[in-house]
């Protein structure tokens, strides 16, 4: 497969995530003008999440065994933290479908969410520019 969709399709699930994260501890300073933007993002967020995550498992017989697999495992792991910890934040965060301020346990799982999606990302660049998984090579 010469051009994967899954690199095309993470950048979504990784804009989004973050910048709920920094719309919810923003709203430590700026307060509902901040954190009601947070709630869309993270329903986007988890929302194309999941379809990244269905393109990597197809794409995923595609990595060789070894270090790579070992890498693409990690990064799997860590997505699949990221992933479950931002769905609980946003399901946490909803009072009969409307969004409520985050509170001392928002902000804990959002930062333990944005360390796993840092971790994940890590071992998904490693992939691509370290092993070279999903970059077109000519010869």
């Amino acid at each position: 497969m010469r051009h994967p969709l899954h690199p095309a399709l993470v950048h979504f699930p990784v804009a989004c995530w973050s910048l709920a994260v920094a719309a919810d501890f923003a709203s430590l300073w700026l307060g509902e003008a901040a954190w009601r933007w947070s709630g869309g993002l993270l329903a986007v967020g988890c929302s194309t999440a999941l379809i990244a995550m269905l393109a990597g498992l197809v794409e995923l017989p595609l990595v060789p065994e070894g270090a790579p697999m070992r890498d693409a495992w990690m990064h799997m792991g860590a997505m699949l933290a990221a992933f479950t910890l931002f769905l609980a934040r946003l399901l946490l965060r909803l009072d009969h479908l409307r969004p409520v301020a985050p509170d001392a346990c928002s902000l804990l799982l959002d930062a333990c969410g944005f360390i796993a999606l840092t971790i994940g990302g890590w071992f998904g660049g490693k992939l691509v520019y370290g092993h070279g998984i999903g970059r077109g090579r000519s010869g």
